[in-house]
């Protein structure tokens, strides 16, 4: 199993007086291990890489911190203004910045961790910067995102018979196709724009953790050994340990492209989970692929507990959007060739 790397227990052991003293009111199970059941919000306003305007440090201060969680207040206040009645139609090819954020649900707070406020999720390297990728690991995959969509077939300049981004549903980025938005389900477990919740059900041989975008279920078996290699998965296979008063896990069989960003198959993750408080876990997570990145990468930030439930998250029911999306594809397609266009119906009239 992978440790953690000797600079990930040097930020601990320089960090963690603050917040060391707090297991006398963690709940346990009748097993004794902490009882990590329950309703968490992992939504986050620390970055995952560390700008640079922090010269390397760690830790904001409190007033920073208070004074980027109110800014994020406000800006939410400002994004959810009523949108204009009497607006025109977006451009051709969408206005990113058309219309409110009413779908959006932002974080509000910075992630604490044993009593400070941190600069980025990632904490080693030290300089919480991704490591440099490998000259020859798979490429990133990008689909047509390093494009504006202008509203036309441009990809027939080439030929009028040129591939395209539009060919096959399986060439949409998983978002589209409602497989998940960035490693949203793990591992490892980030936070997105909205539906921040994860429910985690504790028992003694198995650990379930349910993620409120898309709905997926972590299964994680406690005390048990891998699948066989051949055997991949879409969330991966993970098993788990108890390391005193922290849950390892650790997920290896993943398939291809995995939900991490740049990652592929060969990759490693592995995950801790513990009690800083009754009502805050710190989530700590390695990641270690040498045909992908030069070294492993570990982050950590805090989740808190909520009251809220975990509701269903039905994406688009029955995948609607994304028909509209291969039919408006074949009707561009259509236009640039000079073809006869078929008409496609309204389904709200």
């Amino acid at each position: 199993m992978y440790r953690r790397t000797a600079c990930l227990m040097a930020v601990w052991l320089s960090l963690a007086s603050d917040g060391a003293a707090q297991g006398q009111d963690i709940p346990l199970t009748p097993s004794g291990h902490p009882d990590l059941s329950g309703t968490y919000d992992i939504s986050t306003l620390t970055p995952m890489e560390r700008s640079e305007v922090f010269d390397g440090r760690i830790a904001l201060t409190a007033e920073a911190a208070a004074r980027l969680e109110e800014l994020a207040r406000q800006t939410s206040v400002l994004s959810n203004q009523p949108s204009d009645p009497n607006r025109g139609p977006p451009p051709m090819g969408g206005d990113r910045v058309f219309g409110n954020a009413f779908w959006i649900e932002p974080a509000q707070r910075v992630s604490k961790v044993d009593g400070y406020w941190r600069t980025s999720i990632l904490v080693d390297p030290p300089n919480g910067r991704y490591p440099p990728r490998v000259a020859d690991a798979p490429p990133q995959s990008t689909g047509d995102r390093g494009r504006r969509n202008d509203g036309s077939a441009y990809w027939l300049a080439d030929g009028l018979d040129a591939p395209g981004p539009y060919d096959n549903m399986e060439q949409r980025p998983f978002t589209e196709r409602c497989l998940g938005v960035r490693s949203t389900s793990g591992a490892p477990m980030l936070g997105s724009l909205a539906n921040n919740h994860r429910r985690i059900v504790q028992g003694e041989d198995t650990i379930m953790i349910l993620i409120e975008p898309m709905h997926d279920a972590r299964i994680i078996r406690m005390n048990a050994e891998h699948d066989p290699p051949e055997i991949k998965k879409w969330l991966g296979d993970s098993i788990g340990w108890w390391e005193g008063d922290m849950l390892a896990v650790e997920t290896t069989n993943f398939v291809d492209r995995p939900a991490l960003g740049a990652s592929a198959a060969n990759m490693t993750v592995t995950e801790w989970f513990r009690l800083q408080s009754p009502d805050s876990l710190v989530y700590t997570f390695t990641v270690e692929d040498p045909t992908v990145w030069t070294a492993p990468f570990t982050g950590e930030y805090a989740w808190a507990r909520s009251e809220n439930r975990v509701y269903e998250h039905a994406c688009h029911e029955g995948n609607y959007p994304l028909e509209g999306i291969m039919k408006g594809a074949r009707y561009v397609e259509a236009l640039f060739r000079g073809e006869e266009r078929e008409g496609i119906a309204n389904p709200t009239r």
